[in-house]
């Protein structure tokens, strides 16, 4: 009898132990699922279209919101430390959030380079500066938070004529540079994904300013590295979409007079097109039954990339 109840004990144990493990595995799957979606489409925000610039900086403004929210990238603790995807995601918004708020502080909100920087702005400039991966002594997301205050102090002097913000053919080009530069490198990461140690050739515009000719440099993405880079891209891809849908508000009378409304249209469409979402991120090769989503995005992106070229022709020339 005795050792009849000590087996029926260790099957509750045994049971007790497997229901947590379960429980445990459960929650874990949960967590990660949760914090492996990508962010939506920023829905409509009120803005008041006479206040030139509110489209561009309100934007920014809900792109940073975003990062602060459920910044990934610096996780230390179980279970989210255990994704990449989503963390390259929001690595790839960053980038075009800095590259914004960069112009933003040199050009957009100044009359002439001599003119004094907007403190609101060179306050969220510096703070997008953080380490990403920092977690503490400042966190990145307490300074995401500081931009997003600085952003909105930056709004607020749109509202009342301390800020400004000018939405002229020069500023826009100079945005579309950086543009430029920053969809080159995602691009030419994408195609060359499945290559590792191997010398790429790349233009001069896409990387070192000045340099003459093409130039090769090393490129290294291991094959285990090929969703995040992939994830990565996707990010840029998003954040540059909803800067455009931005873009066409403020500069739009920019945009008419050049003939060029058609124009960031497609450009629009292109990167919206950017956001879709394999199961698995296949790096087949051409005659694979699998895809390969890499070069299937980057040839989205890169097609958007050679209309902002057009776009910038166009703003010089028409």
């Amino acid at each position: 009898m005795e050792e009849k109840y000590k087996d029926f004990e260790k099957k509750s144990y045994a049971g007790v132990i497997c229901f947590i493990i379960l429980a445990l595995l459960v929650i874990t799957l949960i967590i990660m699922g949760v914090n492996s979606r990508k962010p939506e489409p920023l829905e409509s925000y009120k803005i008041d279209t006479k206040v030139r610039g509110a489209a561009f900086i309100k934007a920014n403004e809900m792109l940073i919101k975003q990062l602060f929210d459920n910044w990934q990238p610096n996780d230390l603790f179980w279970p989210t430390v255990l994704l990449d995807n989503m963390p390259s995601f929001q690595i790839g918004e960053l980038e075009v959030i800095r590259y914004n708020i960069r112009v933003l502080r040199d050009n957009l909100s100044r009359m002439r380079t001599t003119d004094k920087l907007d403190p609101s702005a060179e306050g969220a400039f510096t703070a997008l500066s953080n380490d990403p991966y920092k977690w503490w002594f400042p966190s990145a997301e307490s300074k995401w938070k500081k931009a997003y205050d600085d952003l909105g102090e930056f709004y607020k002097g749109l509202i009342n004529g301390t800020s400004h913000f000018y939405p002229r053919a020069d500023n826009l080009v100079e945005l579309l540079n950086q543009y430029v530069s920053l969809m080159g490198g995602v691009n030419t990461r994408l195609i060359n994904a499945p290559k590792r140690r191997e010398e790429v050739l790349a233009m001069e515009e896409d990387f070192k300013k000045g340099a003459k000719g093409p130039q090769l440099f090393q490129l290294n993405i291991p094959w285990h590295k090929i969703d995040d880079n992939f994830y990565y891209g996707q990010g840029a891809a998003y954040a540059l979409y909803e800067s455009f849908k931005a873009i066409r508000i403020d500069f739009i009378e920019v945009l008419k007079d050049k003939n060029s409304v058609k124009l960031i249209d497609k450009i629009i469409e292109d990167l919206r097109r950017c956001q879709f979402e394999p199961l698995i991120v296949f790096n087949g090769s051409p005659g694979s039954v699998f895809a390969n989503h890499s070069l299937n995005l980057s040839g989205l992106f890169n097609d958007a990339r050679q209309k902002v070229y057009s776009l910038i022709v166009s703003l010089k020339q028409g």
